[in-house]
C-alpha cells in the first residue's frame, strides 16, 4: 500500500477531527522514521484513555501509512459511525461467537495486501494502577507469526490526562491544554518464534515480547520506571488489585472491552 491510498473515508474522517485535535491539545510525536513506508505491517499500541485512539490515529496518518482497527462489531450496526468504520476499511471483531475467527482471518489478509493493522493488545483500558500496559492477549502476535510481518510497538502518553480511565466522571479535562505522546519503536523480533508451533506458550511468549517493546517505549516517554510484575487483569495479586481500587481509576462494574 502506498502513502497516498488514504481513501475518501479516512480523508473525510481527518478533516473533521484533526482540527479539534490541533486545537485542543499539543503534540509530541516521536519515531515516525520507524513507520514502514510500504508493505504490510502490524502496530501494537497501549490504551490510557477513550481519546488515545485518536491522537494514535492522527499520528499515523500524518505518516501516510493509515491504520486499520480491530473494533467491536457494534459499531459497524448502524447509523454514521458505521459509515465510517466501513469506509475506512476498520475489521469488526464478534466476540465469543462463530465468527470470532473472521477479524484474525481479516487482520491476516489486510496485512498481505499491504496493509497496517492497528491492535490494542491488552483488549480493553489498561487497569494498571500506574497506567502501565497489562499483559497483552496473543491475537496480534498470533497475526504476526502467520504473516511475518513487521511489528510496530507504539506507546502513547497525555490522553489520560484529558479523560482518564474508568472516571467517574466522564468530563473532558483540557485546560490546561494537554501534550499527546505518541511515540513509534524499532520492529520487535520475533524471528525465533518464526519455525515454532503457534502453540499457547509460543503466543504468549511472544506476545510479551511486544508488550516489553511498549513498556520500555512508555517508560522512556515517562522517564520512570515500570512495575516489576506486570499487570494480568483479573489474575494480578490481591496487594495489587487493592492498590488499583484504592487509586480510584475504576469505577465499577469492570467490563471487558474491545476497543
Amino acid at each position: 500500500m502506498s502513502r497516498r491510498r488514504i481513501g475518501f473515508w479516512y480523508r473525510l474522517a481527518a478533516i473533521l477531527v484533526k482540527p479539534p485535535l490541533l486545537l485542543l491539545f499539543k503534540r509530541d510525536w516521536r519515531g515516525m522514521e520507524h513507520i514502514p513506508a510500504s508493505g504490510g505491517f502490524i502496530t501494537a499500541v497501549n490504551h490510557n484513555s477513550v481519546l488515545d485512539p485518536l491522537s494514535y490515529a492522527h499520528f499515523q496518518y500524518n505518516t501516510g501509512r493509515v491504520p486499520r482497527f480491530l473494533a467491536k462489531d457494534s459499531l459497524f450496526t448502524k447509523g454514521i459511525v458505521a459509515r465510517f468504520m466501513t469506509g475506512t476499511g476498520q475489521i469488526p471483531v464478534y466476540r465469543d461467537t462463530s465468527d470470532a475467527a473472521d477479524a484474525f482471518r481479516a487482520a491476516v489478509a489486510a496485512v498481505h495486501r499491504g496493509e497496517c493493522v492497528a491492535f490494542y493488545p491488552e483488549g480493553t483500558l489498561t487497569r494498571d494502577p500506574g497506567l502501565w500496559p497489562m499483559e497483552g492477549k496473543t491475537g496480534a502476535a498470533r497475526v504476526a507469526l502467520s504473516t511475518r510481518a513487521p511489528v510496530i510497538p507504539v506507546a502513547q502518553w497525555g490522553a489520560q490526562a484529558a479523560m482518564p480511565p474508568y472516571a467517574r466522571s466522564r468530563k473532558i479535562r483540557l485546560l490546561p491544554r494537554k501534550t499527546l505522546v505518541v511515540a513509534a519503536g524499532a520492529p520487535v523480533d520475533l524471528s525465533e518464534f518464526y519455525d515454532r508451533e503457534p502453540t499457547a506458550d509460543v503466543l504468549r511468549e511472544a506476545s510479551d515480547r511486544i508488550m516489553d517493546a511498549i513498556t520500555v517505549l512508555l517508560a522512556d516517554i515517562r522517564d520512570e520506571a515500570p512495575p516489576a510484575e506486570r499487570y494480568v487483569h483479573r489474575r494480578t495479586s490481591p496487594d495489587r488489585r487493592d492498590e488499583h481500587r484504592a487509586s480510584g481509576a475504576v469505577s465499577a462494574p469492570e467490563e471487558e472491552r474491545t476497543e
